[in-house]
């Protein structure tokens, strides 16, 4: 008898002790820990990008080819454009912003990134807080190609597998996230890297 009471105290300790942990998962999971900031963009001279935190065209530095980009959409209209930073530009297309703007290469650099605004511009607004965390949303961009876009951990948008930097810099009615690559699709990589 003193046996079968003392298996009972044990299945209830157990029970009670996997419900007190259950709860403070819970409880951790629900009451989010304050972000690191990101090492990467403090290096760049931005601060992290908050969700109350606008950032205002003037006070950004696209570079030249992300200008060309938001010189070829108009001004009073509504557009998300997912822009390559700089240096995706360099890594990924070989488009160097002294080299590339030369008279003799302007014509082929224009139509290079004009190709790259037709993959990453989408005829709406998408800001960081019009998606949550786990969500994934998909778009057709100007030239049809799907765009899935979700926002990892840190708050920055992640769209068909790579990472912004920046978020949500706006342009009139143009908002601007910065990505750390290129929106391409299979027969445009290909034929820039056999040009190569």
């Amino acid at each position: 008898m003193k046996k079968h009471l003392i298996l009972k105290h044990s299945i209830a300790l157990v029970t009670i002790l996997v419900t007190v942990c259950c709860i403070f998962i819970i409880t951790v999971t629900f009451f989010k820990l304050p972000e690191a900031q990101n090492k990467t963009n403090q290096k760049m001279g931005f601060d992290p990008i908050t969700r109350s935190r606008k950032i205002s065209y003037q006070d950004f530095n696209l570079g030249k080819f992300g200008e060309m980009m938001i010189e070829m959409l108009p001004q009073d209209l509504a557009f998300t454009v997912f822009v390559p930073s700089e240096e995706a530009f360099k890594r990924d297309l070989h488009l160097n912003v002294n080299d590339s703007l030369k008279q003799d290469k302007f014509n082929d650099t224009y139509a290079i990134v004009s190709r790259v605004l037709g993959f990453s511009a989408v005829p709406r607004t998408l800001c960081s807080v019009d998606l949550r965390f786990g969500e994934v949303l998909s778009y057709d961009s100007l030239s049809g190609f799907p765009l899935y876009v979700s926002k990892d951990v840190d708050g920055m948008f992640v769209v068909n597998r790579i990472r912004s930097e920046i978020i949500d810099v706006r342009k009139n009615e143009i908002v601007v996230h910065v990505l750390d690559g290129v929106i391409m699709d299979a027969d445009f990589e290909q034929s820039v890297s056999y040009e190569d």
